[in-house]
């Protein structure tokens, strides 16, 4: 069964290096990257702590007690939902604009309202932590000089910490999304 949202298309990875959006149908919302080591482990970890709940819940089933198993299964399904969004977090472009989709917001941006997308140095908060250290991050400018409030990409994030070309490889592809569909001044 094919899942989207864990994996980013692999024509990205297959294309050749002078074609920027390798993407045949460019309506649709899509990650260009795939999600990194630390937020694929953690969203294993969570499942794996579902399936003992679940057991559980069959445990607790067989032994009579239906409401409770009926709130650990609930409980299950909502760690299992909490592992799906965790990794369905990061930024996605379409022809339609940009998102950056958040574990509880998500926000969408047309491309007719960016002015800017570009790699700056900045403090950036490490593995979402509230602790910042220096690091790279893919900032988007809005009219008005708006900017988003957090970051759309940073080098110390659960998709690129200890991955810096990927990094680089993933801002180079936003930022081609950016210069094909946004509008020329």
């Amino acid at each position: 069964m094919p899942l989207p949202f864990l994996t980013a298309d692999r024509a990205f990875d297959e294309a050749a290096d002078d074609v920027a959006l390798p993407y045949d149908d460019r309506d649709t919302w899509r990650r260009p990257y795939r999600p990194g080591p630390w937020r694929v482990a953690a969203a294993a970890l969570l499942l794996l702590l579902a399936s003992y709940v679940l057991f559980a819940a069959v445990i607790i089933a067989v032994a009579g007690e239906t409401p409770g198993a009926i709130a650990c299964g609930a409980g299950a399904l909502l760690v299992i939902a909490a592992a799906a969004q965790m990794l369905r977090v990061g930024a996605w472009v379409s022809a339609r604009g940009l998102r950056q989709v958040g574990f509880f917001r998500t926000r969408t941006v047309a491309w007719a309202q960016v002015v800017a997308v570009r790699t700056t140095q900045q403090p950036v908060r490490w593995l979402g932590l509230p602790r910042t250290v220096q690091g790279q991050a893919l900032v988007l400018v809005c009219q008005g000089g708006e900017t988003l409030a957090a970051p759309l990409l940073t080098d110390r994030s659960a998709d690129f910490l200890s991955r810096r070309e990927a990094f680089d490889r993933a801002a180079d592809s936003v930022e081609a999304w950016a210069a094909e569909y946004r509008p020329v001044a």
